[in-house]
């Protein structure tokens, strides 16, 4: 699963300090279902379409597999992380929200975004989330696709069993 960074893990702001350093928040319910993804055995990575300043450790932080640059070039770059793995891209489900996200959502296997993306992104994508962007996407996506998987239970279960 690739993930939109700013939009979709966030609200889309990024609040910049006096000595201009970047700070974006999220949903702790995204860290949680980036877990459970990770935990089924599904790589989620992110996809920065501006600046990577401070990304890695954001990435780090919320669990993300790896931090992909985009900037009008996320097909290629997701491209590429799928030719590295042997992977095809239509075995790939990416949450995006803009309009310079449409090739993505077009190549990808799952096209999915947020409630608040722009329009021509709704009906580009096979599925529009409930939530907005960085209020529980990837929880409500990630629950969802476990469940369609049948993984649903039992990635719960070994959630619980690990925390005894």
């Amino acid at each position: 699963m690739v993930i939109d960074v700013d939009g979709v893990l966030t609200d889309g702001r990024v609040v910049l300090d006096a000595r201009g350093r970047e700070a974006r928040s999220f949903h702790t319910a995204d860290q949680a279902g980036i877990g459970l993804l990770a935990r089924a055995g599904i790589p989620v990575l992110g996809l920065v379409t501006g600046s990577r300043r401070g990304m890695p450790a954001f990435g780090r932080s919320l669990g993300l597999g790896a931090v992909l640059e985009g900037a009008g070039r996320g097909l290629d770059s997701v491209g590429r992380w799928c030719r590295r793995r042997r992977l095809a891209l239509d075995a790939v489900a990416y949450v995006g929200r803009d309009v310079l996200e449409l090739p993505l959502l077009a190549a990808a296997g799952l096209g999915i975004t947020v409630a608040d993306g722009a329009a021509p992104a709704r009906r580009a994508a096979a599925w529009v989330t409930t939530s907005a962007g960085g209020d529980g996407v990837v929880r409500e996506v990630a629950e969802r696709i476990l469940r369609a998987q049948g993984k649903w239970a039992s990635t719960i279960g070994e959630t619980w069993r690990s925390w005894d």
